[in-house]
């Protein structure tokens, strides 16, 4: 065994294996019984509210609150399900009613009962809408969820005023995952805070040390014996996530051994971390990386200018340069990676400056001011691009790439990187032209939030009843080869339509340091510990 292990890229579809754990085998093994083990993690706007993986909707959320949050279902590497809190379930022909038999032996880390009435608690209080929930009602179905019924004491049935096929995959994430019902009886509303005696679940560890912006300790669940292929609680003892916005800053304290495993390591970064660190990446399925043209604001109402925004910037380029080679150039708006994926739309919108030039022309932006920016009526060619922070370098690399290249064609990107109040001050009322982000997901589903009129992420403002009619009869099939057609066409109205014009799809790399064996991820390349040992 190399002295640096370094594992190729793994995409979804390569996961499948004879387990659904991918395994950091090539880990030095570590020692058996109690340890530490420290995660260094991004972790920036955890403070801000987003401790709540059924309210927020960052990724981080759910990665670490995966911790102490179980699920009804386990999904497999392959797709497909198995038990977890669910001993086992039955789905009705038509995908509207979903019944679980739970597991009779499962507690929460306060002491509390897992049963049917937790469940119906837990998925209630998400669809309620003081709640404000965004994500996680969506995945619960929003407006078709029509309720969860105690049958007995382990059983409940989950019931959809119309076909939801969707759900299980939904009911393996921890957005879907169960609080205490004493905690959602008395203390709702602190959850998305978070903290000792806020955070409690069924999990292999209890969230017991909170410090904002600094580290979040889990402590181990000695009773836990219910997690995937009953796998019991971990062998070591405490969790120690430390919380380290900065990569540069995670990469170090992983080569140091500071930090036994850190994860959202950049592609640049991760080629050049050392003797003893394995590297893992695993391409994220679900929407790649994009910018999001919001038509209903400004310049972006033609579709001409859209359209010749996108073929305007040479995304080839700068993908291959900023990253690597490591992250694909994105042709759609699923990831290659995602069930559904359309592969015909590869090279079918490539990097054409004539053919930009020629839409501005055709669009009537045909006058230069002093700095070359086209003009038309009096007015610059000029759209404002707003960012959440914090931006990491390689996406402030690749958006000055994006401005470059656009003003060789006289069209102009002001970009504002906003904190997360002034962010959301444009964004809510939409008022800017642009906005970025990736979203990570295994069902296709997602892309309803981003494209439907009422989508609670439709940053485009995209309202087209057509649009909306393919997104609703996906939703309510059954058959996944039907699903998969009317996701086709949708990946092939974008590419024309120019609604979400995709960059990349990312990869979670996750860095490993030799003490840590038997590391496993799920479908979206986040850690799972419950076979790891710390040497």
């Amino acid at each position: 065994m190399p002295a640096r292990p370094v594992r190729r890229l793994l995409p979804f579809a390569a996961l499948t294996a004879a387990t659904a754990l991918v395994l950091s085998a090539c880990a030095v093994p570590g020692s058996e019984g109690d340890g530490e083990l420290v995660w260094s993690i991004e972790g920036a706007n955890l403070s801000a509210g987003h401790m709540d993986p059924q309210v927020s909707q960052l990724d981080v959320s759910g990665m670490v609150q995966r911790a102490v949050l179980d699920s009804l279902v386990f999904q497999e590497a392959d797709g497909t399900f198995t038990p977890w809190l669910a001993k086992k379930w039955e789905v009705s022909d038509d995908s509207t009613e979903y019944t679980f038999e739970l597991r009779d032996d499962v507690t929460f880390t306060d002491g509390e009962k897992f049963d049917a009435a937790a469940v119906k608690a837990n998925f209630d209080r998400i669809v309620d809408p003081e709640t404000a929930s965004a994500q996680a009602a969506s995945m619960l179905g929003a407006d078709f969820y029509e309720g969860t019924e105690i049958v007995d004491d382990h059983t409940v049935k989950v019931t959809f005023t119309q076909p939801y096929a969707p759900f299980l995959q939904a009911a393996s994430t921890p957005q879907l995952g169960f609080y205490s019902p004493a905690v959602l009886e008395k203390s709702a509303d602190k959850l998305k805070a978070g903290g000792p005696d806020i955070t409690v679940g069924t999990g292999p560890f209890e969230l017991t040390e909170y410090t904002p912006d600094q580290e979040i300790v889990y402590t181990r669940n000695d009773d836990y014996a219910w997690g995937p292929h009953d796998t019991k609680a971990p062998e070591f003892e405490t969790l120690r996530v430390e919380i380290q916005p900065e990569a540069s800053v995670r990469t170090g304290v992983v080569t140091s051994g500071e930090a036994d495993l850190a994860s959202n390591i950049p592609p640049n970064l991760a080629k050049d971390l050392g003797d003893g660190v394995a590297v893992d990446s695993i391409e994220y399925p679900g929407l790649p990386y994009s910018l999001y043209l919001n038509e209903k604001y400004g310049l972006f109402a033609d579709e001409k200018v859209r359209q010749a925004f996108a073929r305007g910037i040479d995304i080839d380029a700068a993908v291959e340069e900023i990253y690597f080679g490591q992250f694909p150039r994105a042709w759609s708006i699923l990831g290659s990676t995602t069930p559904g994926y359309d592969a015909s739309l590869e090279g079918s919108w490539p990097f054409d400056q004539v053919a930009a030039n020629a839409l501005l022309d055709e669009a009537g932006w045909t006058e230069r001011d002093a700095d070359g920016i086209r003009m038309k009526d009096g007015e610059r060619l000029s759209v404002r691009w707003i960012a959440w922070t914090p931006v990491p370098d390689d996406r402030a690399a690749l958006a000055n790439a994006i401005q470059s290249d656009l003003k060789a064609i006289g069209f102009e990107v002001e970009r504002e990187v906003l904190e997360p109040g002034a962010y959301n001050e444009q964004y809510e009322p939409k008022t800017f032209d642009l906005t970025d982000w990736g979203f990570s997901g295994v069902d296709a589903d997602f892309l309803r939030n981003h494209l439907h009129t009422d989508g609670f992420q439709n940053a485009s403002q995209v309202s087209d009843p057509e649009i909306d009619a393919l997104l609703e009869q996906a939703v309510a099939s059954s058959d996944q080869e039907k699903r998969n057609e009317l996701y086709t066409e949708l990946q092939q109205w974008n590419a024309e339509y120019t609604a979400i014009v995709p960059l990349y799809s990312p990869s979670a790399i996750t860095a490993v340091g030799e003490r840590v064996a038997g590391l496993s991820y799920d479908l979206y390349g986040r850690p799972l510990f419950y076979d790891v040992t710390v040497g």
